[in-house]
């Protein structure tokens, strides 16, 4: 088959050796993998075939270093690795197109609403889809009176910054927790928190974030991730979340939720998203999965359910370039373990072999 070069964004991430894992190891064609990233860690050299320097998202030139780096390699395929991007990538796929390189990225308005926290839950509360009881808050006064309706002190509640990924901006409130439980008996990486050091931290913000205010869904997390076409899911796989790090699973299992597969479809077809999804649950107390939000990319643990018989991320290249799609099944229970890989180089950036 046609040998490709792949493009992947944020390639210095802790789970980019898992996703280039999928592109290599296709079982059907040579890929090239070419990584851009903000770093300069001269061991992203040592995953990919070649690895560049960009931007920061945020940065007005982004898209377009991306683009420079597309024509001059040659690029087949754009797979984006953070949500930042998805947007700024979305309005310029014409321009990258133009050039001979597929964007891994979904058409239309359901991009922007799966991609926003709050907007995603209003779509979903205005379509009918069950959520978790919810607030949208712009001040200090609003995140006071929000607590209260959606039930602290009586009850634990979350919070959510709107706009962020990687779990930042998310913590947990437990009025059964005081502040010595939470330094005593909390690791480091903890979601809880108390009220008044929420209060505190609030009050500093320079300009007051909008935050979801939300029950507190006490069971364990579970994820669905999937790949689409305007809407229709063509593969779909989910896996618990058995231990999670800085919001990478360090520990998963592949394993099979009709109800969670059920909501994903429908809200995946309601929003027409195309490409690879990736939606989290949380289960309440009473064992039933509910969506806490939509990730429209990549997910970092793609690799276990690639290892399950399902290479999500292969399948939606495949998809892009218009080819034949296999039929796929999926070992469910099979586990997924992270554990630590060093990479070594020395000060002038060569690869030490260890």
């Amino acid at each position: 088959m046609k040998e490709l070069k792949v493009l992947i964004t944020a390639a210095g991430s802790p789970s980019a050796p898992g996703l280039i894992k999928c592109l290599k190891n296709n079982g059907e064609r040579e890929i090239s993998v070419i990584g851009a990233d903000m770093s300069a860690d001269a061991t992203i050299r040592q995953m990919v075939d070649r690895v560049y320097r960009v931007s920061a998202v945020t940065s007005a030139t982004y898209v377009d270093e991306l683009m420079t780096i597309c024509k001059s390699e040659r690029v087949d395929v754009l797979i984006p690795g953070i949500s930042q991007e998805l947007l700024k990538l979305q309005e310029r796929v014409g321009d990258f197109e133009r050039i001979g390189t597929k964007v891994s990225i979904s058409k239309g308005d359901g991009l922007a609403i799966a991609n926003s926290k709050a907007r995603l839950y209003e779509f979903m509360k205005c379509e009918g889809f069950e959520t978790p009881n919810f607030l949208i808050v712009h001040s200090l006064s609003e995140f006071e009176e929000g607590c209260k309706k959606i039930g602290y002190p009586n009850n634990p509640i979350c919070i959510k910054m709107t706009e962020e990924s990687g779990s930042r901006g998310v913590r947990i409130i437990d009025p059964a927790k005081s502040r010595f439980d939470v330094f005593a008996g909390e690791k480091p990486n903890s979601f809880f928190t108390t009220y008044a050091d929420m209060v505190s931290i609030l009050s500093e913000a320079r300009e007051f974030p909008e935050l979801m205010v939300m029950d507190y869904l006490p069971g364990e997390e579970y994820s669905v991730d999937l790949l689409a076409e305007n809407g229709e899911t063509l593969y779909i796989c989910g896996r618990e979340s058995n231990r999670i790090i800085a919001s990478i699973p360090q520990e998963a299992t592949l394993s099979y939720n009709e109800e969670a597969y059920r909501i994903s479809k429908d809200i995946v077809k309601a929003l027409k998203l195309d490409g690879n999804v990736d939606l989290d649950f949380k289960f309440d107390k009473n064992g039933r999965p509910k969506l806490m939000e939509i990730n429209p990319r990549l997910a970092a643990t793609l690799s276990v359910i690639a290892a399950g018989g399902m290479n999500l991320l292969y399948l939606r290249i495949k998809q892009l370039l218009n080819e034949k799609m296999p039929t796929v099944n999926v070992n469910y229970g099979v586990k997924l373990k992270r554990r630590y890989h060093e990479l070594f180089c020395d000060e002038t950036g060569h690869e030490i072999k260890f």
